[in-house]
């Protein structure tokens, strides 16, 4: 207790002060929740959130007289917010929620006292409480227990509150990714028979609870619960769709394995936080997200050859369409979406250049192709090996290293990073004698492969190869 307090010291002169200003109205406070969890786990309080008996039209005078802006967009649920400097508090009153079990919207209904509220609360270690001022320690359903056993269970059966609320399953899934915790054998039986119930979540809080999971330091023991339970069917179901049946011969690996250690590799090929975005700083989502989803086109694609063979044609591009649609089903940003993707997309291209057929040409198109996502992209092509041929490994890895100082040396002898044709397109107009449109575009386009492929040749020969290519366009003798 004393640690904990100790771990709250850098907040504590505002929660004294809170606690005696709605104690001196006749309210009672308490800071509840996951401050008061991860004091005791040494971790700093970033989110102060604090109940309390008091009801809206209360909390928002006093937290007004306390802080220089206050703001009431809960209020329909009992919170008011507030600001004090760099300081952010919540104050809600005492819940006792209930659900109408098909659309998941909370019908609110306030609580007479803090045992009330905690009860409601989705984990026993998030439903403990300090009572303020005075810092009084309130753990009715034994939270201190399960965090020193690192233990999930439910305050009430598991059953119920997961039927207030299906999006506390992936909660316990986060929380196994984030913290180490293991699920009650009752939380783990609740989870697989009441897993389809997440269906009436928001597509919004499902992956922002799926985000939260992946950029914890240990994503991957998440995941696998989802996959376990049966929650991963309803909200990610590409992945435990990765687990194709191995054939007797073992024709090939197990997809669904390899996924989870393709994810493990590119979280230990980040850089760290807060270095530059070349050394990809962790966490990063978009690196996190293409590693489990780089195969999920596999299931669709596999063809078993004669001979004995099995292979997966194109599944890049399968699987670039299915992240693509899946990341809409779960409501990801465009940019997040497109950057998935395109790495999914483009995981495979490194494929063969271990034979040493590249030209420059070739990886001029690789760069380009990559755009900004080539830091990633290296990440992402070297973590997918995951080969226990040591033999192998080390070509694969030569070969990589090789790749990336041409590269390097292309990229610093051309600038490769912003590589463009010779000619601007105001240049290519005038050459051609044509407007801005669809075929100075194209005009361009050719420009721009003569370039990758042919490096700089200056702008006098760029003219007169802009100009043979145009000799051979319909539109010519239109011109």
């Amino acid at each position: 207790m004393r640690e904990a307090v100790a771990n709250l010291a850098p907040v504590l002169p505002v929660l004294t002060d809170l606690g005696e200003r709605f104690t001196a109205a006749g309210h009672e406070l308490a800071l509840v929740g996951g401050p008061v969890r991860d004091a005791f786990l040494g971790r700093p309080a970033t989110d102060l959130d604090l109940t309390t008996s008091a009801r809206p039209d209360d909390i928002e005078p006093m937290l007004a007289a306390w802080g220089t802006a206050t703001w009431d967009m809960g209020r329909e649920f009992g919170t008011i917010g507030a600001r004090r400097g760099d300081t952010v508090v919540e104050v809600t009153t005492y819940r006792a929620d209930a659900y109408d079990g098909k659309t998941r919207k909370p019908v609110v209904a306030f609580g007479d006292s803090l045992d009330d509220d905690l009860v409601r609360r989705d984990f026993a270690v998030n439903a403990m409480a300090l009572r303020l001022p005075d810092l009084a320690f309130v753990d009715p359903h034994g939270g201190l227990t399960d965090l020193q056993a690192k233990a999930l269970r439910t305050p009430s059966a598991p059953e119920v509150s997961f039927g207030d609320d299906p999006l506390r399953m992936m909660r316990a899934a986060r929380f196994v990714a984030q913290l180490g915790f293991v699920p009650a054998p009752e939380v783990l039986t609740a989870m697989a028979e009441m897993a389809e119930s997440i269906g009436i979540v928001s597509a919004e809080r499902v992956r922002d609870e799926l985000v939260k999971l992946l950029m914890a330091p240990h994503p991957r023991a998440g995941l696998e619960l989802l996959v376990a339970s049966g929650l991963a069917d309803h909200v990610l179901p590409e992945l435990p769709a990765l687990k194709l049946e191995i054939d007797e011969h073992h024709r090939h690996k197990d997809v669904y394995h390899h996924s989870m250690i393709v994810l493990e590799q590119a979280i230990d090929l980040e850089g760290p936080a807060g270095g530059p975005p070349e050394s990809v700083p962790g966490p990063d989502l978009v690196l996190r997200l293409a590693a489990i989803l780089h195969d999920i086109g596999k299931p669709a694609t596999r063809r078993f050859e004669d001979g004995g063979g099995v292979s997966f044609h194109h599944h890049e591009v399968v699987g670039a369409k299915l992240a693509a649609k899946r990341m809409k089903a779960l409501r990801f940003d465009k940019e997040t979406t497109k950057q998935v993707a395109r790495l999914v997309e483009l995981h495979l291209r490194f494929h063969g250049y271990g034979d040493g057929a590249w030209t420059d040409s070739a990886v001029r198109r690789y760069v380009t192709d990559a755009g900004d996502l080539l830091p990633r992209l290296h990440r992402l092509t070297r973590a997918d090996c995951t080969t226990r041929n040591v033999k192998k490994a080390r070509r694969l890895s030569a070969a990589y290293d090789d790749l990336e100082q041409r590269i390097d040396r292309l990229t610093a002898e051309e600038e490769l990073k912003a590589v463009r044709p010779e000619l601007d397109g105001n240049e290519i107009g005038e050459a051609l004698g044509i407007r801005p449109g669809p075929v100075l575009g194209r005009a361009y386009k050719h420009l721009l492969a003569v370039r990758l492929d042919d490096g700089p040749i200056g702008q006098e020969a760029a003219r007169e190869r802009l100009l043979s290519w145009w000799a051979e366009q319909p539109e010519s003798r239109d011109a």
